[in-house]
């Protein structure tokens, strides 16, 4: 808490409890900003924020008086991150900040990395809220905002930790909500092509991927994914002064040289400084291979040993990814992954082939108001690569559900392989109802997600208890009629 007066070169003493963006989420006592969104101005939200107890207002244009002080700055949207700062006392300086960028692989590669330097030490932040070991919270936002991104770093202060290891979105630089931080660290997992909705072009898209390395210290660490196919021109934007790579070549520093994926487990070979090191993981799939090698070389670089790390790799569990459901009596499989993207879906679907499985049955659907170029090809790769698809709703928005899946059946020329059913509880029902011996349910596109967004209400909506709910009721059926 700080006073105003604190903060700015002004009279007024009042004592500030918080800062917000958002008119709704004010309470007694916060500071409230007003910065311009993508689709509003929040001057217009003052008298909101008064109401809803803001003891102050910053403000770029004149408002005329208000019953609470006024502090007019250039640009409201600039000032955030520094007025942030100032508020939570630097607590970024406090902590080896980790960046994690790339297409794929944010979610699951900044949570290897939080488990190899132990919760203890190490806060995350990212799609699956923000977490160390003193507690688990949710976000809004993959990244989000300054408000609350530098609220999030103090919390981890005050726990204890010494790392903070966050997923780094595209949109997050697109919408500048991380200017200003340097990271001591950055990884990148992949680029393919995604967001173009907001990027406009791959090109720009590409740049903001980038920007995620400008931002490193110069006395820092960069890890790229030389296997990549746009790994130089991500390496060319680097200012760190150690680069550092890891791919299937024996030139990289974190060399791939073998892995064997198993039902349960993958037995992976690494070599790095010239020794090999044969271990089992408890992640699958070829995709996580290389999430495993990008996290390993970033605790890596920050002075960690192989030795240490491998006996850690046991902690590991991604949420929301590559779940599979219990078995209750059912002979087939049903997963929930996260995956939603063309690459993440081929990766994903190559590997569950590589199963014991006779049929792929695809739950999915793809999210209103976003990359709607996307479309079509998440509706091929699914057809391309599985048995069956159900292609339903996921989080709308304000778009009919029925043309967001008309676009994404467009070029699909065999009708055969997709029906559509747009309720989405109403396709997992499907799905598990059609599915027999040895074939596997994928319900894909939220993991862990407990919302789904219809218009203007967002409902409770989990995957996994959907399938759990649905997968019981057949159970129970089954062992009625025998």
């Amino acid at each position: 808490m700080k006073k105003l007066n604190e903060l700015y070169d002004c009279e007024y003493d009042v004592e500030i409890k918080g800062i917000k963006i958002n008119s709704k989420e004010v309470e007694k006592g916060d500071l409230f900003i007003c910065t311009k969104g993508v689709t509003a101005d929040r001057h217009d939200f003052i008298d909101d924020a008064i109401k809803n107890g803001a003891s102050a207002i910053v403000v770029s244009r004149d408002v005329g008086e208000k019953e609470v002080p006024v502090i007019k700055v250039k640009d409201t949207n600039a000032e955030l991150p520094e007025l942030c700062r100032r508020f939570y006392d630097y607590p970024e300086r406090k902590l080896h900040m980790i960046s994690v960028g790339g297409t794929d692989g944010k979610t699951s590669t900044s949570t290897i990395v939080q488990a190899l330097l132990g919760s203890k030490n190490c806060g995350y932040i990212g799609t699956n809220g923000r977490s160390c070991s003193k507690f688990t919270r949710d976000t809004n936002n993959t990244t989000p905002d300054s408000d609350k991104l530098y609220m999030y770093l103090d919390e981890f202060v005050d726990a204890g930790c010494k790392y903070v290891v966050m997923e780094t979105s595209s949109e997050a630089f697109f919408r500048n909500r991380l200017t200003g931080i340097t990271y001591n660290t950055g990884v990148i997992t992949n680029i393919t092509s995604e967001h173009l909705n907001i990027h406009g072009t791959f090109e720009n898209y590409l740049a903001c991927k980038c920007q995620q390395f400008r931002q490193i210290s110069q006395e820092g660490s960069a890890i790229f994914n030389r296997d990549d196919a746009h790994y130089e021109e991500v390496r060319q934007a680097s200012q760190a002064k150690y680069n550092l790579t890891y791919g299937r070549g024996a030139e990289n520093d974190l060399y791939i040289k073998d892995y064997v994926i198993k039902p349960d487990k993958t037995n992976v070979t690494f070599v790095y400084k010239e020794k090999e090191y044969n271990f089992d993981s408890p992640l699958l799939g070829e995709f996580n291979v290389y999430n495993l090698a990008a996290a390993m070389l970033t605790v890596l670089s920050i002075g960690k040993t192989m030795e240490e790390l491998i006996p850690r790799l046991d902690d590991i569990n991604i949420s929301g990814r590559l779940d599979m459901l219990p078995n209750i009596g059912q002979d087939f499989y049903v997963m929930v992954d996260y995956a939603h993207t063309p690459n993440g879906i081929t990766n994903l679907l190559k590997f569950v082939h590589t199963l014991n499985i006779k049929r792929s049955i695809v739950v999915i659907g793809q999210a209103g108001e976003r990359d709607y170029l996307k479309r079509p090809i998440v509706g091929k790769t699914v057809c391309d690569n599985a048995t069956h698809a159900i292609f339903c709703y996921e989080d709308p928005r304000s778009e009919d559900p029925k043309d967001i899946i008309d676009m994404m059946v467009k070029d699909i020329t065999d009708k055969s392989k997709y029906e559509i059913v747009i309720d989405r509880s109403s396709a997992i029902k499907r799905a598990i109802d059609i599915a027999e011996k040895d074939d596997i349910v994928l319900i894909l596109g939220k993991g862990n997600e407990t919302y789904e967004k219809l218009k203007n209400e967002v409902i409770y909506f989990n995957d996994e208890e959907e399938a759990m709910k649905h997968l019981k009721a057949r159970v129970e059926r089954e062992k009625v009629s025998v």
